[in-house]
């Protein structure tokens, strides 16, 4: 299990590039609903659309909702931080 912390650091790391650490973060713990949907992010960065929508699908959010992966990352942040 992540915590709110770990997801914080995943986004940042993520805002700051560091695809692969944000990415080990977020494999730590596939059932929790935001953890999936920065994980779906990170493979939205990535390219892989049919990764990122089955990840998308899991955290129960659309694909097509931000066109923009750090506007995504950025609210995702402030749903953590509230």
């Amino acid at each position: 299990m992540v915590s709110r912390q770990d997801l914080i650091r995943a986004v940042d790391l993520a805002l700051s590039g560091d695809w692969d650490a944000a990415h080990r973060i977020v494999q730590a713990d596939e059932d929790d609903s935001t953890s999936c949907w920065v994980h779906a992010v990170l493979h939205k960065i990535e390219g892989d659309a049919g990764n990122a929508r089955y990840w998308y699908r899991r955290a129960g959010h659309a694909y097509e909702a931000y066109a923009d992966a750090r506007a995504e990352l950025a609210a995702i942040k402030a749903a953590l931080t509230y």
